[in-house]
């Protein structure tokens, strides 16, 4: 049994299946920021070389922590996905992989997602659920997006705009009248602060 000072065993609560990599990705990252290791899966911590002898400790340690994130990272995927992470030896290794698997911006991806967003609607979920799933959908399309994109302001501002659409777009007709009104407003408001005047009617 793992004492309270053995947090080998511990992981974050959310498990990645290949469709929330986003989100899962999210919470690891601050998990592992927490625990002070965030390094060893950026590159910043590589495995020391050319040590002496007195310092074998040094390799002992990076050799102990990487493993112990390896642990952390395949207790929180399914198992399909695990059994794909057996061939690296490095936690950033593990990492990238994921990466690479689960943020490729392929046309493929991005149409489904579109689609999908397309096809949501409110329907009998409250607001607070329906905002959970179609933030879900934006955050998976945002992954498609290059780096150029995202560093750029316009675009960044007009993705705001679409999204507002989408979601009063997807709203049950019960608020016809509100989705009214914001359409109206200038400037627009953000997609938050019409959740929140929702949560609030």
């Amino acid at each position: 049994m793992a004492t309270e000072s053995d947090d080998s065993l511990q992981s974050v609560s959310v498990r990645l299946d290949g469709k929330n990599y986003s989100y899962w990705s999210y919470v690891m990252r601050n998990f592992l920021k927490g625990k002070k290791m965030w390094g060893y899966v950026n590159g910043t911590y590589m495995i020391p070389k050319n040590v002496e002898e007195g310092d074998v400790f040094l390799i002992d340690t990076w050799e102990a922590n990487n493993a112990k994130i390896i642990t952390w990272i395949n207790n929180s995927v399914e198992h399909s996905i695990g059994m794909q992470l057996a061939k690296y030896e490095t936690a950033k290794e593990v990492w990238d992989h994921l990466q690479r698997l689960f943020t490729q911006s392929n046309f493929a991806k991005q149409y489904q997602l579109e689609n999908d967003i397309r096809a949501l609607h409110q329907k009998n979920m409250s607001i607070q659920e329906f905002y959970s799933v179609m933030t879900d959908l934006w955050d998976q399309l945002a992954l498609t997006e290059s780096a150029e994109l995202k560093a750029c302001g316009a675009y960044i501002e007009r993705r705001e705009q679409q999204r507002l659409l989408q979601f009063l777009t997807a709203l049950h007709s019960d608020f016809e009248g509100l989705r009214g009104s914001i359409l109206h407003r200038s400037p627009l408001p953000s997609v938050d602060s019409v959740v929140s005047e929702l949560l609030a009617e």
